[in-house]
């Protein structure tokens, strides 16, 4: 009972992690798990199985907050749930260790960029037109294969190619994409189940996790929904730099702790200044363009 509670809580934190920016259930749970003496093989099973109940709860909050485009998860979820069937179903003959650090690296500039643009860029302007199913579809297929294949990627890479896109508001890509990878893990979980078969799983992991995520999501999406804009890039930003540095440090053998103090104090400073900023002056543009001959400006302070 005791060892539920430890995975209960486990999957608490990643979902609050994951809930409010997007991104990071998989490499949070993953980590707490294997701290907690958890195999690799059972630990990686179990968050994909229990993100089946954890995605959903947080799918459903985060419609309840307004937070969703069901037209962007639809045409993003379906091909990532492909993909991410594939890349489960592949996952024993296929090597992606080579490929790691330079899908870290493309993350750990759109993790720049994202910071560069809501962080420090002046009045940031979000162009609401909905991206569309050629940018969906590839992303979608692309992030799920990454997903399953590398042992989570749906967030850190669906999350910060959407938001840098500038098509979409970040709440609502971390809704959207929050909402989406329900499919993607229905997908990786039926990969998963036939490639290993059920006695790779720890049932008891997977309730304490599915426990743990049911109860944050509700919190996760209010806080998605409240954090203002500059706070919110900062957040993310800072999970995209320290998750990908950390990969990068690791291919290279070069961890450290003063590498990894280095990073939480670059995240310190940039939340900071986000938050100092957020509390000035601050206009946000949003264009809508839903409708092509009648464009609609709004200022929000």
């Amino acid at each position: 009972m005791e060892r539920l509670f430890v995975f209960a809580f486990v999957g608490l934190l990643a979902q609050v992690i994951d809930g409010s920016l997007g991104m990071a259930y998989g490499v949070t749970a993953s980590t707490l798990l294997l701290a907690n003496g958890v195999a690799p093989a059972v630990a990686s099973a179990s968050v994909h199985l229990a993100e089946v109940g954890t995605t959903a709860a947080s799918g459903f909050s985060h419609w309840r907050f307004g937070n969703v485009d069901w037209s962007v998860v639809a045409r993003l979820g379906l091909p990532g749930a492909v993909g991410a069937f594939v890349g489960a179903s592949v996952l024993s003959n296929l090597s992606t260790e080579s490929a790691t650090p330079w899908v870290a690296v493309l993350l750990l500039l759109l993790g720049v960029y994202i910071v560069a643009r809501f962080v420090f860029g002046k009045k940031p302007v979000v162009v609401t037109r909905r991206p569309g199913t050629r940018f969906l579809a590839p992303l979608g297929l692309f992030a799920g294969f990454i997903d399953a294949t590398g042992g989570g990627g749906w967030g850190p890479v669906a999350t910060p190619t959407l938001i840098s896109s500038g098509r979409l508001h970040p709440r609502k890509v971390i809704g959207s994409v929050s909402t989406s990878e329900f499919a993607v893990t229905i997908g990786a979980s039926v990969g998963f189940l036939i490639g290993l078969g059920s006695e790779a799983i720890d049932w008891r992991v997977v309730g304490g996790l599915l426990i743990g995520g049911v109860i944050a999501a509700p919190f996760a999406a209010y806080l998605v929904r409240h954090v203002s804009l500059p706070v919110l890039g900062a957040l993310v930003g800072s999970v995209i730099l320290i998750t990908n540095s950390r990969t990068l440090l690791r291919a290279f053998d070069a961890e450290s702790v003063g590498a990894y103090a280095a990073l939480g104090l670059v995240a310190v400073v940039l939340v900071a200044f986000a938050i100092q900023r957020s509390r000035g002056e601050h206009t946000e543009v949003v264009l809508d363009l839903d409708d092509e001959d009648d464009p609609k400006v709004e200022q929000r302070a």
